[in-house]
């Protein structure tokens, strides 16, 4: 047999990929959707008595995670219902999974909180506004993501005081933006949807009403203050040379550097060397290209560090490496478990967890950082654990949402609900999602409606950590 007819063999066995559907049927699928489970439904939220312990909930995820970083977690927590929420995605994803779906599935974010939105520099070194956080990120139900950034919105006004009525148009302009940015990428061809972002010129387009003069200037801030959070920023923020030797500085239990982190010399730097390895074998899922602009650096020290609210306790390593001893470069190697959302949603259908954040986050955002990718290791307690990698700082920036009036939060949760909007069209059927949504306000009035049920909800369960950490039930160290 020779090779050519071997190669005709193979493709005819490999079936073909099944064409979308017309648009029409598409549509049609959408709005049938509607009559199978209407909009009005998704202002259902009632908890019953067989709901899962949030407390529990979390308690479980903690059982894989570094023990003596748990009380971080929890004390941050503790700290604020809005907190509270940031690290509570699974028992959001418990509580959603009993609610109304439309059977239309996308690449989900799985934690779309209002703080998990953010601006980064793209390759092209413009500041693009995304999302940023993908821990969570697997197929799933669309609604999901809508009511977890409606109740994030919900739950930061209580948390800044505002009025019932400031709230309420505050959700509604969010999920309205999302509902009038599907309808928009409908209309649009597959190119033009996967080219779409939201850059600083394109903010002003997204928002339904014009920037006051405070608004540009905090826009402007922020913009000017994520342009300082590069890797040069970095290196006065993190190391200093020792001995005319960079070293990325100790700030124990946040910053621990692996020197710090294990006694014994020997076993440092067979630790040490067990990091080459997991960094060759990361470079190998990287472009070839950008393997070669990463050989251009060399690795000079590393530290574990602690992120986030909901993530302290997972695995989290700084990388710092420099070229001519001069010019630096750090990277994160964070680790990845399964998804909150696989539980209810079902399996990502990757092995590796730290490819399902990478593909996810590449499905979901405009741009991705040049070095993003994935490795499955045997950590230093000699279990194989699943990472994904990326650049520590490129610019990244967020808006503080203490700070934030009614105003500017109706604006920036638009730019939240057009960016929401576009990662689900990017992978799911966007004609079938707009017209399930409607050109009408029904889905945003229910939506507004579940997160104020769910913001009470949320405030229950602070309170019950709370409790548990006054009982003695959880060990929390506030203020870290």
């Amino acid at each position: 047999m020779t090779r050519s007819t071997t190669t005709r063999r193979k493709r005819a066995a490999t079936p073909a990929p099944t064409p979308p559907a017309p648009r029409e049927r598409r549509a049609a699928q959408g709005r049938a959707a509607r009559a199978e489970v209407p909009r009005e439904s998704h202002a259902q939220f009632t908890p019953g008595p067989d709901r899962a312990d949030p407390i529990s909930l979390l308690e479980g995820q903690g059982l894989d995670r570094v023990p003596e970083l748990l009380p971080i977690r929890y004390g941050r927590m503790a700290s604020s219902e809005f907190a509270f929420f940031r690290g509570a995605a699974l028992p959001m994803a418990s509580d959603l999974a009993r609610t109304p779906r439309s059977g239309l599935t996308v690449q989900a974010c799985g934690d779309a909180h209002l703080s998990n939105f953010g601006l980064f520099a793209s390759p092209e070194r413009r500041l693009v506004f995304d999302i940023n956080d993908f821990d969570e990120t697997t197929p799933g139900p669309w609604e999901w993501d809508v009511k977890r950034l409606a109740a994030s919105l919900e739950i930061a006004g209580r948390s800044n005081g505002y009025p019932a009525k400031a709230r309420r148009r505050i959700v509604l302009a969010a999920v309205a933006a999302y509902r009038r940015a599907m309808r928009e990428f409908a209309g649009m061809d597959a190119l033009g949807v996967w080219y779409a972002h939201a850059d600083m010129a394109r903010v002003q387009d997204v928002i339904s009403r014009p920037l006051t003069d405070r608004q540009r200037k905090t826009l402007a801030k922020t913009a000017a203050k994520a342009q300082t959070k590069d890797n040069m920023g970095a290196l006065s923020r993190f190391a200093a040379v020792h001995d005319g030797v960079a070293q990325i500085d100790a700030e124990p239990p946040l910053v621990v550097p692996l020197r710090d982190l294990i006694a014994d010399p020997a076993e440092a730097r067979a630790a040490e060397d067990g990091v080459r390895e997991i960094l060759w074998t990361y470079a190998q899922t990287l472009e070839p290209e950008r393997r070669v602009l990463l050989d251009r650096y060399r690795l000079v020290d590393l530290a574990r560090k602690v992120v986030g609210v909901g993530s302290v306790g997972t695995r989290s390593w700084m990388f710092l490496f420099l070229e001519d001893d001069t010019y630096p470069l750090f990277l994160q190697a964070k680790e990845a478990g399964p998804s909150v959302l696989e539980a209810f949603a079902g399996p990502s259908g990757f092995d590796n967890a730290g490819q399902r954040v990478v593909v996810g986050q590449r499905l979901m955002q405009a741009v991705s950082d040049i070095f993003l990718g994935f490795v499955r290791v045997p950590g230093l307690d000699g279990v194989p654990r699943d990472f994904y990698v990326r650049q520590l700082r490129d610019w990244k920036g967020s808006v503080e949402v203490e700070a934030m009036v009614p105003e500017g939060m109706v604006a920036y949760g638009e730019i939240c609900g057009w960016t929401l909007a576009r990662a689900h069209a990017r992978s799911g059927d966007r004609v079938a999602l707009a017209a399930y949504l409607g050109g009408g306000p029904a889905f945003d009035e229910a939506v507004r409606e579940f997160a104020d049920a769910y913001a009470d909800q949320n405030e229950r369960d602070h309170l019950a950590l709370v409790e548990a950490i006054a009982a003695g039930r959880i060990t929390a160290e506030a203020g870290v």
